[in-house]
């Protein structure tokens, strides 16, 4: 029977013969067929992935090298483009589109020798926090599946937790790694923004969209951010400089760090009472072994949220005009109509009611008379966000966060009202608006039976530091609940 606790465990494995590269993707379609009903999955290369397993476990026994992810099964974001391959964002004006190109992070994977053995279910071109709204259906939460995983990445974080993959990609434009990650009780990282390149992933908001990645651990998280990171000569936010050997360094020895949280936030009526009395019992516990916590006054809180939507509202107002059913796509036909009246019928039967919504309110926020009193204030608060963000990291070396108010609610009970939605948002997006990276942490069980975390960030590309103490964090004070 294949077991999987971490890549490096997998690979000792293959090197002594107790396991294959087969026996590994035969195991994970097997869950996957298993867990259909949460419906994490949009397309399966099963075939595909059995043969590359097969010729990667002859040329090991040839006595080829093993390169970093050498049959490491990963499944990616239906919103990352893998050449010959279905493409649609989880969205029906995409439908029966393939990929002609590879994104970056896809590229970099397959050449570490990593198997892709699907993509995954999200909400509608990244754009939700429950994955309630995408054209395959809803995703459930394989803990309870009367329960959201999060979104936009749900299907990559239950792709995960459910053990249907070692490893999976998501995209985080406003939290859509960490809080899924937070709901699933699994490891989820939003690196810095430019840390990996965006080449191939398809945009909702380019100035806050990021690749991320969920796992069970941290090693195998470094291992994979290590290995997809670095610059690109087709994205020129994409970091200059090359990743730093992040998996070999996790286990430097620590050191007493000073770490900031916001007061209003651990404050917070919105907060549920259990997650804040948990997250005062680290800080207490991370004070006992030395470390130094301080609550910092963020008086921005309240414009975090309203921000983020203007912004990224605005962004994929334009982002998604491209998709006109004219070159790909779905396309409505009608010889009847003009021109103009063939544009509105595809993309009204195209997209479905969150995607049209946000492009509405984007389109206003940038129309005549309106972007000066929304869109330019908005940027001008992002401004103040950032400086905050750096006096906060000249002083600290971290900052916590709870990830969420809530653990996973149920499929449903937000959907009638967008506000509450949004507003659940509130503790993920700041990472986004400022650029630092951020980690959703494992740490809690809740009364319910659910599960927590704790979300962290540090500086901007100061992901080694954030790793290292993940890493120590997860080994001394996670629940010990499986």
């Amino acid at each position: 029977m294949f077991k999987y606790d971490s890549i490096e465990q997998y690979h000792t494995e293959l090197r002594n013969g107790t396991t294959s590269c087969e026996e590994a993707v035969t195991f994970y379609l097997e869950q996957i067929q298993v867990h259909q009903h949460l419906n994490a999955f949009v397309h399966v290369f099963a075939e595909e992935a059995l043969e590359t397993a097969r010729s990667q476990d002859a040329a090991r026994k040839a006595g080829a090298p093993l390169p970093s992810l050498h049959g490491v099964v990963i499944a990616i974001k239906d919103v990352i483009a893998y050449k010959d391959h279905p493409l649609s964002a989880a969205s029906n004006i995409l439908k029966g589109f393939k990929s002609i190109y590879n994104a970056t992070a896809v590229t970099k994977l397959l050449d570490a020798g990593a198997i892709i053995i699907g993509t995954t279910n999200c909400d509608e071109f990244a754009m939700g926090s429950t994955n309630e709204h995408s054209a395959f259906g809803k995703v459930l939460n394989g803990i309870d599946p009367t329960k959201v995983p999060g979104g936009s990445s749900g299907g990559s974080a239950v792709a995960v937790q459910m053990d249907c993959c070692m490893v999976s990609l998501g995209s985080d434009t406003g939290g859509s790694v960490r809080q899924p990650a937070d709901f699933c009780g699994i490891v989820g990282l939003k690196p810095t923004y430019g840390r990996i390149s965006r080449y191939g992933l398809i945009a909702y908001a380019s100035s806050f969209d990021q690749i991320g990645i969920f796992s069970k651990n941290i090693p195998d998280n470094a291992l994979v951010l290590e290995v997809i990171s670095g610059p690109d000569e087709f994205d020129s936010t994409a970091h200059t400089e090359a990743p730093e050997a992040y998996s070999k360094a996790l286990k430097a020895p620590g050191k007493p760090l000073k770490i900031a949280y916001f007061k209003e936030a651990i404050e917070s009526p919105a907060l549920d009472p259990e997650i804040a009395g948990r997250l005062r019992e680290l800080f207490s516990r991370l004070e006992k072994d030395g470390h130094q916590l301080c609550p910092v006054s963020f008086e921005y809180l309240d414009y975090i949220v309203p921000t983020y939507y203007i912004l990224t509202t605005a962004e994929a107002s334009s982002n998604l005009s491209r998709f006109d059913g004219v070159k790909y796509g779905f396309r409505h036909v009608d010889k009847k109509n003009d021109l103009n009246e063939f544009y509105c019928q595809t993309r009204s039967k195209g997209f479905g009611w969150e995607v049209k919504k946000r492009i509405m309110l984007g389109s206003f926020v940038l129309s005549s008379g309106y972007y000066d009193a929304y869109f330019t204030r908005a940027q001008q608060v992002r401004r103040l966000l950032v400086d905050k963000t750096n006096l906060i990291f000249n002083q600290f070396d971290a900052l916590v966060l709870p990830n969420a108010p809530s653990t996973a609610f149920p499929i449903g009970e937000k959907s009638d009202d967008p506000i509450a939605m949004y507003l659940a948002d509130i503790f993920t997006v700041f990472s986004n608006l400022t650029g630092v990276p951020g980690i959703s942490l494992p740490l809690f069980w809740h009364s319910n039976g659910l599960p927590f975390g704790v979300q962290v960030m540090t500086n901007r590309f100061s992901e080694l530091s954030l790793l290292q103490l993940s890493n120590q964090w997860m080994a001394a004070y996670k629940d010990s609940k499986q």
